[in-house]
């Protein structure tokens, strides 16, 4: 099933770059250029996740959040621009999902956009039985609802961080994830550290599951941008 987004954004050319670049990527992508519109279609579509400019004319983001949340759990990713934390802050507090501030790298916009989404299809697999709960990586196993990891059947001690990370670098599995982007979904957009906290969980978690941890198979260092998990 081909996902579908919607695009709410009144800057004229940052809209047709989201749509552009999110098509290439194969999904379905419908835009809005203010608030009325924008909750329209939201409405009649039911996209799988909305991209959501705080600053529109008409019905302002953050309205446009509070009133989808009555309506619905669709994901919202908000796009604000420099120096708008107070309503980053109450648009997370209203409901959304996440957060992105203007100029953004498309690159990390589109693996966030893949992560929420990823995320999502992981909490519908929650609600289905235990067995989908549970996801295998070669002889690497992870059991989501008892919260356990295993390695050729054996139990692994992991910290409650290394779990966190380990299971959000399963769910994105084969994608290059960002320090930046590690740090805010695993840690929280709130945390005061630096992606220097990344470097050091990912060699814990190397030298627990990987056979030879300096020369990982399984969480692979690209160079100059993060990290990606190879199953």
């Amino acid at each position: 099933m081909v996902e579908k987004i919607l695009v709410i954004e009144d800057e004229i050319a940052l809209s047709e770059t989201l749509v552009y670049n999110l098509k290439r990527q194969g999904y379905d992508v419908h835009a809005a250029m203010d608030g009325h519109e924008g909750l329209s279609l939201a409405r009649s579509l039911k996209p799988d996740l909305i991209l959501l400019d705080l600053m529109l004319p008409g019905i302002d983001g953050l309205e446009i959040t509070r009133i989808l949340r009555k309506e619905a759990k669709t994901p919202i990713l908000i796009l604000t621009a420099q120096g708008e934390e107070i309503d980053r802050v109450l648009g997370l507090e209203l409901g959304a999902d996440d957060y992105m501030a203007k100029p953004f790298s498309m690159r990390e916009l589109i693996a966030r956009v893949k992560a929420i989404l990823r995320r999502i299809q992981l909490d519908r697999n929650g609600a289905q039985e235990e067995t989908l709960e549970v996801h295998h990586f070669g002889n690497l196993t992870i059991n989501q609802r008892k919260h356990e990891v295993y390695l050729d059947e054996k139990p692994l001690k992991l910290k409650p961080k290394e779990y966190d990370l380990l299971l959000y670098l399963c769910a994105n599995h084969g994608h290059v994830l960002t320090r930046s982007l590690i740090l805010e979904e695993v840690w929280g957009w709130d945390f005061s550290g630096g992606t220097r906290t990344v470097d050091v969980h990912i060699r814990w978690l190397r030298e627990k599951i990987e056979e030879d941890p300096k020369n990982p198979v399984r969480i692979i260092t690209v160079h100059g941008v993060g990290y990606r998990f190879d199953e």
